[in-house]
């Protein structure tokens, strides 16, 4: 009986050899070098693969993900991330991207517990966006309408976040751009939902404006 890791590399093999016949020369082009249009901050969820969903040929999009697709400013490798595509990869458009019947949203509505410590930890700052919408959120009826609103302020949430960063303020101030979207992703129908955008003209709270834009 194969393995499913058996699997997955003879499927590898057979998507190379479709491409390559339908292209002989693409991964030579893919070789050369990316440079990507998009960064997307996704959730880690294997239902939500970013390239798949928006039907986008690899080197369209530079991807980072995480549990429930947070933008925290002590998380290095995000910071890391957001920086080499702003700076380097001079991409245009930021995507945060949640997605409905989030696992990590729907924990971070539960109670804590020892087994899983590492996980809510990283979910506390779920529950400060839950406490930041509390009443609003306590007004639901149902567990699942709690948790797929909470999904959509945190994507809220972690766009602001993006917008707070030096990195971003900088990078709008000299050379207006990239645009921040956040979006939610419906695993029951496939589609997209545009919650908010911000760009180089947007307000941002005196509280986290930096004046020249250090690092």
């Amino acid at each position: 009986m194969m393995k499913a890791h058996d699997k997955l590399l003879l499927e590898n093999k057979a998507w190379a050899q479709e491409v390559r016949r339908r292209e002989p020369d693409y991964f030579e082009r893919l070789a050369r070098g990316q440079d990507p249009e998009f960064l997307w901050i996704g959730c880690a969820d294997s239902r939500v693969p970013a390239d798949i969903i928006v039907n986008a040929e690899p080197g369209r999009i530079f991807a980072h993900r995480n549990i429930a697709n947070q933008v925290i400013v002590t998380d290095f490798n995000c910071l890391g991330v957001v920086q080499y595509a702003v700076e380097v990869l001079k991409v245009k458009h930021i995507i945060v991207c949640g997605h409905y019947n989030c696992g990590g949203v729907k924990a971070a509505l539960s109670h804590q517990t020892p087994e899983l410590m590492l996980v809510h930890k990283w979910l506390l700052h779920i529950r400060d966006v839950y406490r930041l919408h509390r009443e609003e959120l306590d007004a639901l009826n149902s567990l699942d309408d709690k948790a797929d609103r909470l999904v959509e302020l945190n994507v809220i949430e972690q766009v602001n976040n993006l917008s707070h960063t030096s990195i971003l303020q900088k990078a709008w101030k000299a050379e207006r751009r990239p645009m921040v979207h956040g979006w939610v992703f419906g695993v029951e129908d496939g589609l997209l939902n545009q919650l908010i955008t911000l760009g180089p003209e947007s307000e941002i709270d005196p509280l986290y404006r930096w004046e020249d834009a250090p690092h």
